[in-house]
């Protein structure tokens, strides 16, 4: 962003003329001596002489580290120590060394000095600042190649003759000889940055800091078969976060003790939460082991808890879905916008439940805060009105001479919130060592004083968004330069929510920038849209599985939280393991499906015009299933129907580890093998499960079958045509011994003997027949006209076989 003192034409001040003509002098005194074989006038001067002996921006052969400046931003009666170390990594002993610090005679009057005194390397006379010297040095005698040595200067501020308040360059270099240079000259030299504000400034800059508390993906979609349904971690890596001295532990203790807004990812709260009461760790073989870090989740979730209260919270949506992958590679995939909704809703919820605190969420927080219009437009389609932005992103081009405030509006009603690129960057480089921690601070606290500094009197709004997951080291430094500022004489802190309301400043840049100009470094680390076509192919399952569950909670949570984590920034550079991860949800919902399933059939055999086959649907869950449907099918319904059509259908309930035979009613028409197909169904339609195909061999009636069937009946009709012919004789042979024994005919003899004996002769020579067959009814006269009986008169007794089979 342009600045005054960046403008061309802007005069540099008194003290810099003269530095810039000490300089051109100072840079032919080597050539004077060489030909006079004059002695320079003082130690400072023959400093310059070898310094311009040689190419400007020589890094010298001693390595000088500043480990320490305190304090960071001095005041009036203050006496700053700078500490560190020199190391000679030449190849000649320097001998007749000092160690002095330098700081420039006036203060830099821009941001982009800062930036230029930052990045200049070795010596440069001209440019770098006279020693102090006096009695403010370190004397070094002699410095072996290798070697190293410690050194502590403590100065009065009052001794720098430092004028306004500014920020002034500060250097700490090694002057002295080598064996091939018999002269002093600076060997070695570490610039950095001195912020003066020795009294409270009239207006001071609001300053917001985001405290990140954000994290990777730890928890898996699975989940134990107990009551508690028991968690599994990837691994035990959040337990080390977490545990004293870890990187998150040290976040929350550092954060507490500073004015920060807390920005929380749900995801990390809800992971921790979940080791509260027992969980369980993935093994490389497959197994789980129980995990082991209950307590320190217990204390850390307290701690934050406590620590949060009354504070400015932000939460994130669930798992922080990447913003900027959704907008240029997931909005066209149905349905992956819902997710972020999803995740928004579950944060508030989530915070809540946890730490008992009401978050904002009207937040975005795009990766880097990078934007495009495509982004702005993903990101408050959930429902967020504010997208934190950046500076390098949102640039400006209104020709600002001034850091205008981070609010300003983009339209639509949105807030674009724009943080300090400079001040956010601060503190992204390898902070393990004291040297570059330190720089880190001086710099940070240089580019906030000039903010305050630069012409604009109003009040301004700024804001700082660090790294979303900075190191152990990073938040150290970063707590360190806070602290500093937080403590300084020119800003007061303020949280998030204020700065957005802040009054924007008129001459700011409120045009989003195009999609074109979004950097392609971010871009190339972006989820590819197959990430999100299987985010959806897995959800599709899951909404197919939870209609057929009786207690769909235990399932839909954890998977719903799992393809939530499946779009989290936090997998940005990590393609593979990012892949992983959703291949690996996707396939556990596949195994938990594949315990609902029909048991595969072997191929049956049907006799007969009808008959009936059972299919089993098996439940290995440990909850019950319904609202599914049976359908069994056949393939060829002109020789085997199932019911009444081609297919036959019939709802299912299972309760959990069971199974249950349904029956199908089938009937044949012809013979030969038929393929039938069983499938499960859900009731809207969809098939569920694979389906089971098996083949059913029709045996029909045959003809030898029938032959003997057909001769069986036609001998029992014939047998019944020679009882009916054998009665019709038996019946005419007795009515004509009846008329030859009437007293009209006179037949038969009269007396007693030759009548009964010749009787009694006929009716046993009948035969067994005869005598088994009812008697006549004697009793009851038959009249002459009533015809002859076709069959044996009707009785109580029960009939005999040949009656039976006659009928």
């Amino acid at each position: 962003m342009a600045e005054a003192a960046d403008f061309q034409g802007t005069s540099p001040s008194p003290a810099r003329r003269w530095l810039r003509r000490g300089g051109a002098l100072l840079a032919g005194a080597p050539l004077l001596a060489g030909l006079l074989q004059l002695p320079l006038s003082t130690p400072s001067q023959a400093a310059e002489k070898a310094s311009a002996a040689t190419a400007a921006g020589s890094s010298g052969p001693v390595d000088v580290n500043l480990d320490s400046l305190s304090p960071s931003a001095p005041t009036d009666g203050d006496t700053i120590t700078v500490s560190g170390s020199v190391t000679n990594t030449g190849k000649q002993t320097v001998t007749d060394a000092h160690v002095g610090i330098r700081v420039g005679p006036s203060p830099l009057n821009t941001r982009t000095a800062i930036d230029t005194v930052a990045r200049r390397t070795g010596f440069q006379p001209g440019l770098d600042p006279l020693e102090v010297g006096g009695k403010y040095v370190v004397k070094v005698t002699r410095l072996d190649a290798g070697s190293s040595q410690r050194f502590s200067i403590s100065v009065p501020a009052k001794d720098l003759d430092l004028g306004s308040a500014g920020v002034y360059p500060l250097g700490v270099s090694l002057t002295g000889r080598t064996a091939s240079q018999q002269w002093d000259q600076v060997l070695g030299i570490e610039r950095t940055f001195l912020p003066w504000q020795p009294e409270a400034a009239e207006t001071k800059t609001r300053t917001t800091y985001l405290w990140p508390l954000v994290s990777t993906v730890h928890l898996t979609a699975e989940t134990g078969s107990d009551a508690q349904q028991t968690p599994v971690f990837k691994n035990d890596d959040l337990a080390e976060e977490i545990s004293p001295g870890g990187r998150l532990d040290q976040l929350l203790s550092l954060g507490s003790q500073l004015d920060v807004t807390w920005v929380l990812d749900p995801d990390l709260l809800a992971s921790v939460d979940a080791m509260r009461g027992g969980y369980r760790i993935q093994q490389e073989n497959g197994t789980t082991v129980a995990g082991k870090n209950q307590a320190v989740a217990n204390a850390w979730l307290d701690k934050l808890e406590k620590t949060v209260q009354g504070q400015s919270v932000v939460a994130l949506p669930f798992a922080d879905p990447d913003l900027a992958s959704l907008a240029h590679h997931g909005k066209d995939v149905t349905g992956s916008l819902s997710h972020l909704k999803d995740a928004t809703d579950m944060a508030v919820r989530t915070v809540d439940t946890i730490v008992h605190v009401k978050p904002s969420t009207e937040f975005a927080w795009p990766a880097d805060g990078a934007v495009d219009p495509s982004i702005i437009k993903v990101a408050t389609s959930a429902g967020a009105d504010k997208v934190i932005a950046r500076s390098d992103s949102l640039r400006e081009t209104g020709g600002l001479s001034y850091t205008p405030s981070a609010a300003r509006p983009i339209g639509g009603g949105t807030t674009a919130v724009v943080a300090d690129e400079r001040l956010s960057t601060a503190f992204q480089g390898d902070m393990l060592k004291a040297d570059d921690s330190t720089l880190a601070v001086q710099k940070f606290l240089a580019q906030s004083l000039m903010i305050n500094l630069q012409e604009s009197k109003n009040e301004r709004s700024i804001v700082v968004a660090p790294q979303r997951t900075p190191t152990a080291s990073q938040a150290q430094s970063m707590a360190e330069g806070l602290r500093a500022l937080q403590q300084g004489n020119w800003s007061q802190s303020q949280g998030l929510t204020e700065a957005a309301k802040a009054k924007p400043d008129p001459g700011a840049t409120t045009t989003v920038p195009p999609t074109s100009s979004y950097p392609s470094a971010l871009r190339h680390r972006e989820l590819p849209r197959s990430a999100f076509e299987r985010i959806q192919a897995t959800q599709a399952k899951l909404d197919k599985f939870r209609m057929i569950l009786t207690e769909e909670s235990r399932v839909v949570t954890p998977f719903g939280l799992a393809i939530d984590r499946g779009m989290s920034a936090s997998w940005r550079g990590r393609p593979a393991e990012a892949a992983d991860f959703r291949q690996g949800v996707e396939t556990y919902l596949d195994g938990l499906m594949g315990l609902v399933h029909l048991i595969q059939k072997s191929d049956a055999k049907l006799s007969g015009r009808s008959a009936t086959i059972p299919v089993t649907v098996q439940n290995n869950l440990v909850q019950g299933v319904g609202h599914l449907v049976l359908r069994l099918t056949s393939q060829q319904p002109t020789r085997l129907k199932i019911g009444d059509a081609p297919y036959d259908e019939q709802r299912i309930q299972v309760a959990g580890e069971h199974s249950q035979s349904v029956k199908f009613t089938t009937s044949t028409k012809a013979n030969g093998p038929v393929q039938v197909v069983a499938q499960l169904y859900t009731e809207d339609g969809q098939p569920y499960g694979d389906p089971v195909p098996f083949e059913v061999k029709v045996t029909e009636i045959t003809s030898t079958v029938m032959l003997v069937i057909g001769g069986g009946v036609l001998l029992l009709v014939l047998a019944g045509f020679r009882m009916y012919t054998q009665r019709k004789r038996a019946a005419a042979r007795q009515a004509e011994e009846d008329a030859e024994n009437s007293p009209e005919t006179g037949g038969g003899s009269k007396d007693a003997e030759g009548t009964v004996d010749t009787d009694s002769t006929e009716d046993s020579e009948a035969g067994p027949e005869r005598a088994s067959e009812p008697e006549s009814g004697a009793d009851d006269p038959e009249q002459p006209s009533d015809p002859s009986p076709d069959t044996a008169p009707e009785n109580a007794d029960p009939s005999g076989t040949g009656e039976r089979v006659d009928r």
